[in-house]
């Protein structure tokens, strides 16, 4: 069987997937809205399978196999003029060779299409402190900050640094300079590139993921010493949150890191992405805007009592998840089971439905 790669590419790109996956045993499969679909076609072959991801590797500049054959495991990125960037991650399973290959944006999604608010774009405006932005994964976190990090772009001179792993979303310079670095491709790890970032005079920092408290204490210090800082965890909820990040320290730094949190916090933004009516995916917010009260309950460990001032607050600055449910389906975009299902409080939304 020949499977035309190039072709493959151009098809998911115009079908707008997120991924391709190559595996023997299936046909060829793309992400769509968070779901795998089969392509109609032959299922693939050991052979097939291996003479696709050789395609890849001639494409991505003639790139040698010996490190996928010796290690089972290899990563890379390369570029289709024209068409799209695209990150491969290639690996062995049940002795033949497998893809998933991840489509890189060059153009940036409309934040007002996906149905991003105002109001979580406008922390771009912030000069400094943290901003987090969280959620499971797969739900569009990385497509939030890239709409931040592009509103930055539009609107100021900045310097912006964008630490990734994988890069998902490709800013070309506009106002700001934007040098984006990938983890493993350009630099070894998370921490030693946030480091060395903060002697490459930058304004703006989007650290992909805080994944342990090394790295936590310099994002931390790079906000506390005048740089905004965007990053992202897997936690759903403010207070989780909150509490995580302390958490992942030691004991007896705990205070400490909860008053230098609550100094350097400006928000966390808790996102999932839900059903609509029409069969499409949009996203619901939980937005904390870090209030001088909120701050002193970080700093007093009443973390608890964050989510009941959330729950029961009637500004734009605290947005409950279920408020967000609450208005997608008044405004007739998601039905009410899709909000009782996705809601905080599934009783008090009901209630609040009727």
């Amino acid at each position: 069987m020949n499977l035309n790669t190039k072709q493959l590419l151009e098809q998911a790109v115009d079908a707008s997937a997120s991924d391709i996956f190559i595996v023997a045993g299936l046909p060829v499969s793309m992400r769509h809205n968070g779901q795998i679909v089969r392509e109609d076609g032959p299922i693939l072959k050991p052979d097939d399978t291996s003479a696709v991801i050789e395609q890849i590797y001639q494409l991505a500049g003639h790139r040698d196999l010996s490190t996928l054959e010796q290690h089972g495991d290899d990563d890379f990125s390369f570029a289709v003029p024209g068409l799209s960037r695209f990150r491969v991650s290639a690996y062995k399973q049940r002795g033949s060779l497998s893809a998933v290959i991840r489509i890189i944006s060059f153009t940036l999604p409309d934040y007002k299409a996906l149905g991003i608010p105002e109001n979580v774009i406008d922390f771009a405006n912030l000069s400094k402190g943290m901003v987090l932005v969280t959620g499971p994964a797969g739900i569009g976190k990385s497509t939030t900050l890239a709409c931040m990090i592009n509103h930055i772009n539009q609107n100021y001179q900045k310097h912006i640094i964008t630490l990734e792993d994988p890069l998902e979303f490709l800013h070309r310079h506009n106002k700001s300079i934007v040098s984006q670095r990938e983890i493993n491709v350009d630099t070894e790890s998370y921490v030693t590139a946030l480091r060395a970032s903060l002697r490459q005079s930058p304004d703006v920092i989007l650290l992909g993921e805080m994944r342990d408290y090394e790295t936590m204490q310099v994002a931390m210090t790079a906000a506390e010493t005048g740089h905004l800082i965007f990053s992202t965890l897997h936690t759903i909820g403010a207070a989780n949150t909150i509490d995580r990040i302390i958490d992942v320290f030691p004991p007896n730094q705990q205070q400490q890191i909860a008053v230098q949190l609550s100094m350097v916090l400006q928000a966390v933004i808790s996102q999932q992405l839900v059903p609509t009516v029409d069969g499409d995916m949009t996203p619901a917010f939980e937005i904390m805007t870090v209030t001088p009260a909120i701050r002193n309950m970080i700093r007093d460990n009443k973390i608890p009592q964050i989510d009941g001032l959330i729950y029961s607050s009637a500004s734009q600055e605290l947005i409950s998840m279920d408020a967000s449910l609450l208005k997608l389906y008044q405004a007739g975009r998601i039905t009410q089971e899709t909000a009782l299902t996705y809601a905080s409080n599934a009783d008090m939304l009901k209630r609040r439905l009727k």
